[in-house]
Formats: C-alpha cells, structure tokens, sequence
C-alpha cells in the first residue's frame, strides 16, 4: 500500500502544477466584476447590473430613475442624454435625436427612411454616397451616423451603470427586437464597438423577458411542456412569442429548465408611439381649428410646437388609459398663445381604430410559426408599456379566447432582468443555477450554388442547387458544414434568405436585401494539385450561427483521404504526460458547455448525432437540414455520380469514426494492460490495417457583402475616437463647471461667515476688511471674465483664496474642538490615576505588576497633567486673534501616549492567572488576607514577562528528603501541573502558622 502511495504522489504533484498554471491564467479574468445589460427600447431604457453583493439590480439614473429616455440632443459645444435631452427636444429640436434605432441598418430607399422623415421633418437626413446609409444632418460641421449616436447612448448607459456599481464595467448582454435582421445586428454591434463595450451577446428581448419569467419560476417548471404566450407591445414595434418550459436533462449538470422559442410574430410600427403621433395630430388640427380666424401660421410648421404637442400626446395616452376624458392643455403652444381641448377616451380609440384591427395579427403569425392552436396556450402575459391601453387588452383578449390576460411581470424591466441573468451566466466572475435557452432563428438562411452538369452525352447545361443552411424556427447558436463534392477548380456560391413568404409585401420593403454575401473561393485548384495521390472528400464550408444570431463564414477547407498502413509508433513521453494530466481532468474529450448558454453548439460534420439522448429534437432539425433537398424541377438522370449533399458526408464521416475506433482498440488494450505481451512481427503485419490519412488545406475566401457593407475598420476606428473625443469634452466640461461652482460657493459662504460670532471673535477687522476685499474681487473676476477662465485658473483662483482664510478657519476649527479634547483627556487622566492608585493597592503575594511599569505609568501620568496646565495657562495669555499653542492634535497625541501605557497594562492583567494557595492540615486551602483587594485580578504575565515577586515555600512536610527548599520555586499553572501536596507536621509538634494562613 505504501508502495502505491508513493507512486502516486508524483502524479498529484503534476496535478496541482497544472491547476496553479491554469489558475494563473484565469486570474486576470476576474479583474472586471461587474456585468451589465442594457434594454434597448424605442422609446427609454433600462440598465441593470450584477456585481457582488447586488444579484440583478436596476441601475438609477442621475434623476434616481429606473429608466431613461433614449434621447441625445448633440449640440456644437456640449450633449445631452436622457431626461435633460428629453427637455431640450422642446427648445432645440433640430438637435435633439429619438427613435433612431428605427434607422439603424437602413438604406436610403428602405420605406422606414421615409416613414422616420415624414413623423419628425425637423431633422435633416443625409445619406452615405459609399454603403447608402442615413446620417442626421445637424450642421454644417455635425454629422452623425445611428450607429454613432446608438454608441453615444450605450456609452451613457455604462456610465449609469459604473456609477452605481461604483466600478468600471466592460461587459455587456444588450437586447435587441426578434425581427432584427443581420445587418440591423451587425449594426448595434459596431455600436458598441464604438464604444468600447464588450459585447457578451446580443439577446432578443423577447426571449429576455422568457428567462426572467422562467427564473422567477423555477420551482413550477417540471417535465411537463408548458406553452406561454408573451404580448410586447412598446413604442416602436409589437412582438408576439410562444414559448414552452420544462426540465430536461442536461450532459453537464443533470435535470435543468429549459425555453425554447416556439413560435414568433411581429408588427414592425404597431406600437404606442404610432398612437401618440396620431393624438398629436389630432391636437394640432384642433389647434389650428381655434385660431382659423386670425389667419395664424399651420402649427405643424413650426417644430418646437410640434415637439410640445407631441410630450402632451404621451402624457395624454397614459391619462386615458385610466380615465374617460381628460383636459389636454399647453402654455404658450405657438406665438404666446395657450391650448386647451378636451380630448375623450372613445375619441382616442376612433383615431386608432386600424392600429387596434392589428392587434390580433401577431398572435396568428406566432401561431402559425409554431404550428400551434390557442389551446395549447396555458397563458397569455403582456408586456411593454403599450398594453397598459386598455382597448389593446380589450381587443386582444377577445382574440385569444382567455378568461384574462396575465400581468404578473414587471412590463418594464423583465427584459432587462433576463438580459442581466444571462450577462451574469455568461460572465466568468458568477455562478448562477443553470437555465438552458433554446433562441429559434426567425429568418431562414440557405446556400445557393450553380454548376455545371451533363444531362446527356455531350450536352452540358448550368443547373442551380440551393442548400437550407439554418431553417426558420429552428434553434440557435449552432454551427453548420456545407460540402460542396462536384468542384476541383475555384468557384462561387451566395449565401442568402431562404423562403420569407410569411412577411407581406410591406415588410419584404422594409425587411430590405435579401441577398446577403457572394462567397469567392481561391486556391481549390492548387489544393486538387497538390494531392494529386488523394481522394478528395469535398470543399467543406463551416458556418456559425452565434448567440447573437450573427451569421458568420468560419473557414473553407478542401480534404482530401487516402490509406495508409498503420506503421507502430512508441509512444512519446510528451503524448503520455499529456494523457495523463487530460485524465486526471475528466479525460478532456467533452467541451465544457456553457451552464446557462443557448443549446450547445453542434456541427453538422465532425458530430451529426451528437446529443441525441438529451435534445431530440435538435437531432431530427439536423438530420432534416442535412438532407439538403435540391429545390429545382431538373432531376439527374441515374447513372449521374452524387451531388454534393450532406447525407453521404454524413456517412462518411460516421465510417470514418468507426474506423478510427477500430484501429484505436489495439493501443487501448495496450494501456489497460499492466504488462501487454507484443506480438509476433508475422502476426503483427498480418493484423496490421490499413488507415486513412487526412489531408485539409484551408481555401482562401473573398467575401462580398450584399445586404448592408459594413464599416471598414478605419472608419469604424475614426467613429470611435470621435465618440471618445466626445466624451473627453463632456468630462472637461463638467470638470470646469465643477471648479467653477466651488469657487461660487466658497466666495459666498465665506463672506457669510464673515459676520459670524464665532469668525468675529478669532479675528481682526482689518484681517476681516482683507479677506473681504480679496472675496469681491475674486466675484467680480468670475462673473466677468470667469465664463472664459479655463479650469486651472479656477482652481488656482480657489486655491488662493482657501490659502488666504486658511488661519481664520483653523482658529475657529481648534476652538471648537476643545470642549470635547479636553473633557476627553480630564476624564482619561482620573480614571488612568484611579488604576495606577487600585495597582499600588494589591498586595505583594497578589502583585502582577512590577514596580517600574507602575513607576512608568505614574510618570506619563505627571507629563500629561503638567503638559496641560501648562499649555492651557500659556493659550490663555495669547489673544484670539493669535494662532493657538493648544492643538487639538497635541491633545490626541497626549491621550494616545497614556491610553497605550494603561491598555498594555490591562492586556497584562486580563491573560494573569491565579496563584495556588497553600492549603492547612485539614487540607483545605487558605484563605486570602483580610487587606487584600478583591477587585485585583490574579494573573500570571504573558509569556516572555519576568516577575519579581519571590515564590512561595511551601510548609515543611514528612519526609525530610522530599522538602522543597526555597532555592527551589515551585512551577505554577502549566497544563496538567499537579498541586503541591499538603502532609501533617510531625507528631508532638504545632504546624507553623504564616502570615497568610488563618
């Protein structure tokens, strides 16, 4: 056994080697504790935070409130952010951008261009002549693009977040609407990579709200499906969601719940932003309606009254939501000229009439995205702030055929709560308990290719294929593998929309290019060159679907097989140490998934079959994606070879593995062996198979951007670096106006103390008239040249005057610290005699101090009393005008010297033990004299202390060989230390009665 044990030790010192070099590694990661997320809405947002101490908070703005209009008012010389923004739309409207997130990825001709212009005309839009993109004209000199104006709030936003976590904050989970394509995704991400965020990952706000909803209910999540239906209507757009939640079981951590995203429908411009519009418009014509006679100027012509007409419409929605009728009115709406109307809730609900007809539509197309039928719907819960109005509830329980709709979450924050969950799942700084998230894809993606092919002898002709690479609803993250077998030269294939015949013709325009990227491959004929000896087994394209549901063109390999005779290979001593550290860690062969990520990821060629225990249905999209059928009406005749389709891939790959495990059992049973016996050369050559070799050359792939080009990656660096300047001025402009007003305070509550007693009396009127004097002209200074000053001349102005009533404030600062020092070291001087005098007290045998730290003590006692009197009769002679030689920082210094002195002699006295008593010839033990004091402590000094008490003798015993003398002391108190024994005196003789005994 022993043997074994010391065979073992090298393998666990290998152990903890390894773990401190990974642990090394992983230190850095938890520099940044703090996650964030960010909801995103059209009209304000919410910011919430996970930092230690504080799960899952909503960050407050600099108004402590919990969410912020996205609202950025861009002016030559300073910005605007949330509510100041939202006040300055009124006064500088030009300036002041809302709801630009409806821009964002947008091309000129896109009909919401348009539709952005038409609802507020007083912004100038210009357009990039390179990717035709919008840009908000707001100067000659300012310009700014969405994606820079996005960055600048979600710059603010981590400010927010920063100063309530009070530390700085990189990571992010941002949400963004379901129907967000992938140019609009790719937009918010540069957004951020403007400004500097780490995006963890983009999360579609109605799956946000599911993860909140189901981690609040964990405990009613079972194995049983449960199918919830979610209503967002916002500002900006509506979102209809089913989702289905129930455990499964999971590789990593056993039976987990789990969301996936059934079913999803959308209406892009049904919101509440659209009702507003429409009140606002209601509210101008009654407007003009009251002034017709005066021959007065259109209302809509002028901005800022359009802009106040519009804040009323807003108040005005949330007021009859819960009231009847309600009286709109605006001081000085245009020309001095006050509004007033009466507005009613049915009034109200005539002028959306048609928006509430479109109510049911996204609960049809959520349903039939998921082949559902309303009763397999538990519950129908709304969200967002638009169903609050209550013909939208009206409208949409009838379309449901519910009993009542649920409003049992939060319709504001439960994005943003669910968005910082998975920030808080994702970040490598928590833990939290596993929640599996199943995001479905809502537009599909396929792979188009033309080649040509020979129908009959001599006769070509181009036929075209189309692959479905990711079909709508099916789950994502998830990474794909497209072979193409037919092509031994370069070539082209497109990666595009699939199928978007669920959208109407609307939304087909605003949807825009559905042609996302031509895929030009170089180097596949050199590649067939190079390997002339090999088998090629195709061109392979890996696609990754992320998490935030970016579409990317991870590589393009050409691979080519041939066999080979397995030749044996000793096993390195390197290969062995790897081995060995990969077993004691689990053996390494399973990827660590993410706790709480979306499914993990699979990947159509190296595992087709992967996870089907666990996730069925992910199997069966896999295997029905692979099949790949071709969607054309020419079919091959049957002596034409096989098309390039994922099936045979896949079984070539499944063979390959088989044989792989084949030639790997021989070696396996040679590590189980302790001593395997190595066979015979005859026989090894006979059972020698032959193995095939992988040859990969990766191709070289020029991609073409079809859809929306993105930035390049200058101008996506001079965007950020103009957000940075930006930001720069804002914090020297805050920093001047800081020192500024400092400076305007000290000046006036300085010259308010001026007249004060207590000011009064520790100065001179001429010290008074000085100081006076420097304070107006230090005023006058600011207010006529103080608008020009440049921070450091405000502080070195502020620095000047503070040096200057520097001794009138010291003087009035010491004296009002006296009282309390002084009664202090009165009170810390008697109770510090008190002690000296009840130490003097104890008697000798009893003593635990000495006599010199007694004497020590007497001493700091005498200084101080004498440093005090002395100091208070030399103050006393000095005027108040002078500065004083009693300190208050002399006084504590004092106090500190006598408080160290008696606390080292308490210490001693509170480790003291007592000393053992001797004990009469009746064997009891004696008792203590009358004089001594019962309050001392009998202690024995800490270890390393001497005593100079002498030890007590004990009474002369029996036998005379055994008698201690008083050469001899008696060991005391250790553990176990037994007590001295008590014998009687000799017969015929008195015991010898001592001072001590009775």
């Amino acid at each position: 056994m022993a043997a074994t044990v010391r065979r073992q030790r090298p393998r666990r010192l290998a152990c903890w080697a390894v773990l401190a070099v990974l642990l090394a590694d992983l230190l850095p990661l938890s520099d940044t504790l703090a996650v964030m997320s960010v909801d995103l809405g059209s009209e304000s947002m919410k910011v919430a935070i996970v930092k230690p101490g504080v799960p899952m908070e909503i960050v407050l703005n600099k108004e402590s409130r919990r969410k912020t209009p996205v609202t950025v008012t861009l002016k030559e010389n300073e910005r605007f952010f949330g509510d100041s923004a939202a006040s300055m739309a009124i006064k500088n409207p030009k300036a002041t951008l809302r709801y630009f997130q409806h821009l964002l990825g947008k091309q000129e001709g896109n009909p919401h261009v348009a539709l952005y212009g038409a609802r507020f005309p007083e912004h100038e839009l210009g357009f990039d002549p390179q990717r035709q993109t919008v840009h908000f004209q707001i100067s000659p000199q300012l310009q700014f693009s969405p994606e820079e104006v996005l960055g600048m709030v979600l710059n603010y936003s981590r400010s927010l977040a920063e100063d309530f976590a009070e530390q700085p904050i990189k990571d992010a989970v941002i949400t963004v609407p379901a129907f967000f394509n992938q140019a609009e995704r790719r937009a918010v991400l540069q957004a951020a990579r403007m400004a500097g965020l780490k995006v963890l990952q983009l999360i579609n706000d109605n799956t946000a709200t599911a993860l909140s909803y189901g981690v609040f209910r964990r405990k009613d999540i079972n194995t049983t499906a449960q199918n919830v239906m979610f209503y967002d209507m916002g500002s900006g757009s509506t979102v209809c969601t089913i989702v289905t939640y129930q455990t499964v079981k999971t590789k990593e951590a056993g039976m987990q719940p789990q969301l996936q995203i059934r079913g999803v429908g959308f209406d892009r411009t049904l919101g509440g932003l659209e009702m507003e519009l429409r009140l606002r418009e209601h509210l101008a014509r009654l407007f003009n309606e009251q002034r017709k006679g005066q021959r007065a100027k259109d209302v809509r012509e002028n901005p800022r009254a359009m802009a106040k007409l519009l804040r009323e419409a807003n108040r005005l929605k949330t007021v009859l939501s819960a009231n009847a009728d309600h009286m709109a009115q605006i001081e000085g709406l245009m020309d001095d000229v006050d509004f007033k109307a009466k507005v009613t809730r049915a009034e109200f609900e005539e002028l959306c009439a048609d928006l509430f007809e479109r109510v049911p539509g996204p609960v049809q197309q959520a349903l039939q995205s998921a082949e559902m039928n309303l009763d397999e719907i538990e519950q129908v819960i709304l969200v967002g702030g638009a169903t609050r109005v209550p013909k939208v509830q009206e409208v949409l329980l009838k379309a449901v055929g519910k009993e009542e709709l649920g409003k049992n979450v939060n319709a504001d924050e439960a994005a943003a709560m669910g968005a910082v969950y998975q920030a808080a799942a994702l970040s490598k700084a928590f833990k939290v308990k596993p929640f599996v998230v199943r995001d479905a894809v809502i537009y599909p993606i396929l792979v188009e290719f033309t080649r040509e092919v020979e129908e009959e002898p001599g006769v070509r002709s181009l036929k075209h294929n189309k692959r479905v690479l990711f079909s709508r609803m099916g789950p994502y993250p998830q990474r794909k593998v497209i072979t193409f077998n037919r092509y031994n030269h370069d070539f082209n294939f497109h990666i595009n929309y699939g199928d978007l015949g669920f959208l109407g013709p609307e939304d087909l325009r605003v949807f825009g290019s559905q042609n996302l990227t031509t895929v030009k491959l170089k180097g596949v004929g050199e590649s067939f060159k190079k390997y002339p000896d090999y088998e090629s087994k195709g061109i392979k394209a890996h696609f990754n679907l992320d998490e935030s549901g970016v579409l990317s063109l991870i590589k393009v390999e050409s691979v080519f097989e041939t066999l080979v005779e397995d030749s044996p290979e000793e096993e390195s001593t390197l290969t062995k140490l790897g081995n060995t550290i990969s077993s004691l860690f689990g053996g390494g062969t399973t990827p660590d998934a993410k706790e709480n990520g979306t499914d993990s990821v699979q990947e159509e060629e190296e595992s087709p079959a992967e996870g089907s225990k666990d996730e069925p249905g992910e199997q069966a999209e896999l295997k029905e994606e692979a099949e790949a059928p071709v969607e054309d009406t020419s079919q091959p005749p049957p002596t034409e070879p096989k098309e390039d389709a994922a099936p045979e891939e896949e079984k070539a790959a499944e063979k390959e593995k088989e044989e792989k495990s084949e030639a790997q059992k021989p070696s396996e049973k040679k590590e189980a062996g302790s001593e395997p016996v190595p066979p015979a050369p005859e026989e090894e050559k006979k059972q020698k198979p032959a193995r095939k070799q992988r040859m990969v050359e990766e191709i070289g792939v020029e991609l073409m951007v079809l859809d929306l080009p993105d930035l390049r990656e200058d101008e996506l660096a001079r965007s950020a670096q103009k957000l940075q300047d930006l930001t720069l001025r804002d914090l020297e402009k805050q920093e001047r106006e800081k020192a500024a007003n400092s400076l305007e305070a000290f000046i006036f509550e300085t010259q308010d103390k001026l007249y004060q007693p207590e000011y009064q009396e520790v100065s001179t009127e001429e010290q008074r008239e000085e100081i006076s004097g420097r304070l107006s002209a230090a005023s006058t200074w600011l207010e006529d040249e103080g608008f020009g000053a440049t921070t450091v001349m405000l502080k070195e102005k502020l620095t000047e005057l503070r040096k200057l009533c520097h001794g009138l404030f010291f003087r009035v600062e010491e004296r009002k610290k006296w009282p309390e020092r002084l009664s202090a070291l009165d009170n810390l001087l008697n109770h510090s005699s008190m002690f000296l005098k009840g130490a003097r007290l104890i008697p000798e045998m009893d003593q635990i101090f000495t006599e010199v730290e007694m004497t020590t003590l007497e001493k700091v006692i005498n200084e101080t009393w004498a440093w005090k009197n002395a100091t208070m009769a030399e103050q006393a002679k000095l005027p108040a005008t002078e500065k004083p030689v009693l300190l208050s920082k002399d006084i504590e210094a004092k106090m500190m010297a006598l408080d160290r002195e008696v606390q080292y002699l308490l210490n001693k006295a509170k480790f003291a033990k007592p000393r053992p008593r001797p004990k009469d010839k009746n064997g009891t033990r004696a008792e203590p004299p009358l004089n001594a004091s019962d309050q001392a402590e009998k202690v024995i000094p800490p270890p390393g202390e001497t005593e100079d008490a002498k030890p007590i003798s004990e009474p002369e015993k029996e036998t005379p060989g055994s008698e201690p003398t008083d050469a001899e002391p008696l060991e005391l108190g250790g553990p176990g230390a037994a007590e001295p024994e008590q014998k009687e005196p000799p017969t015929g003789q008195k015991p010898t009665l001592k001072n001590d005994e009775l």
